[in-house]
């Protein structure tokens, strides 16, 4: 009887969340700069993989079947090997390489390195 009121009381155990289930905020403003005279004539980037979101790309590629996912990397000049997994982390990478062309941010002033007063640049320079 005391272990029955022991475990009502006690509850359940919280389940603890799973590290590729969590994401992470940066914090920072997402502007992105272009990088190419297509970006800055108006090219988005879709037109090759249909998104920029990685989430995106991988449930697109989730949903896609054996064929389907051969045809998509011949279409984008990569060889399609038999191993699925390994089609699909290649096209991941460079999916990720194609995005980050798109996505390089803003330098902000307060990156600049120039606009530090002298006095910070004396007290950092003590400690060489």
């Amino acid at each position: 009887m005391k272990n029955s009121v022991v475990l009502s009381i006690m509850g359940r155990r919280k389940k603890s969340a799973k590290l590729n289930e969590m994401s992470q905020a940066h914090g920072k403003a997402e502007n992105f700069q272009p990088t190419t005279l297509d970006q800055i004539w108006g090219d988005t980037g879709l037109s090759k993989y249909g998104t920029l979101d990685e989430n995106e790309y991988k449930t697109k590629l989730d949903d896609m079947s054996k064929s389907d996912i051969y045809a998509h990397a011949a279409s984008l000049g990569i060889v399609p090997v038999d191993n699925r997994d390994l089609l699909v982390r290649t096209l991941m990478k460079e999916f990720l390489k194609f995005s980050s062309a798109y996505k390089r941010p803003t330098q902000d002033a307060k990156n600049n390195p120039q606009d530090i007063p002298p006095e910070v640049l004396k007290i950092l320079s003590e400690g060489r």
